[in-house]
């Protein structure tokens, strides 16, 4: 079994797992780049993926903004399914979500409550099980599963290979031409595994 690959409740790369990708060169130039960093986890699914849907094609500065409106909506700090339940499409779009975010707020709570979207069980599952469990929710993509999946479950071995500003870290880190396509970063990550998560991590922070 491979050591764990984060310290600390914070993604915080592991000492085993920096010593794995090391093994390879242009990453090696990255993390040296980069140095020491950790990154905030949201440990409450239900909350991660409400935020990843009310996110979705905003600004970091909008996606806050209209989050912390929704945040009002609930009486504990934060909406919980069952009072999305009990809101209707006015008070859903008053916070600034489209009518398309607010079906899918509501059809995410909609399986949450059923419990055909069951947290517990979904941390038992295999990383693509979980993301097809969790992508049967309208709204959530196969990236908004694969951001749950890294940043709420911690998991250690995942590969966004849709994702913009992870292809753009390939890119420059290895000195390609163009950007990498899918089937391309998956052949070259095969030698970060079981610490996928960790290199994307890496590579992401590269381009602050």
């Amino acid at each position: 079994m491979p050591e764990g690959a984060w310290e600390g409740a914070a993604l915080r790369p592991s000492a085993a797992a920096v010593a794995h990708l090391r093994a390879d060169p242009a990453l090696v130039a990255v993390i040296d780049r980069v140095g020491p960093f950790e990154r905030p986890v949201q440990p409450d699914l239900w909350r991660a993926l409400a935020r990843a849907i009310v996110g979705q094609q905003l600004s970091m500065a909008a996606a806050g903004t209209i989050d912390g409106r929704f945040a009002c909506l609930g009486a504990g700090g934060y909406p919980t399914p069952e009072e999305v339940a009990r809101l209707g499409e006015a008070e859903l779009r008053g916070c600034g979500l489209s009518r398309a975010k607010a079906a899918y707020i509501r059809d995410l709570a909609a399986h949450w409550s059923s419990g055909s979207l069951d947290p517990e069980h979904i941390a038992t599952l295999p990383d693509e099980k979980a993301i097809a469990a969790l992508t049967r929710v309208h709204g959530v993509g196969r990236w908004t599963a694969e951001m749950a999946l890294i940043f709420s479950l911690r998991r250690p071995d995942v590969l966004p290979v849709d994702d913009l500003g992870f292809r753009v870290g390939v890119q420059r880190a290895y000195g390609l031409d163009e950007r990498p396509a899918a089937k391309e970063l998956r052949e070259m990550a095969e030698p970060w595994r079981p610490y996928r998560s960790v290199a994307t991590l890496y590579l992401w922070e590269s381009l602050r």
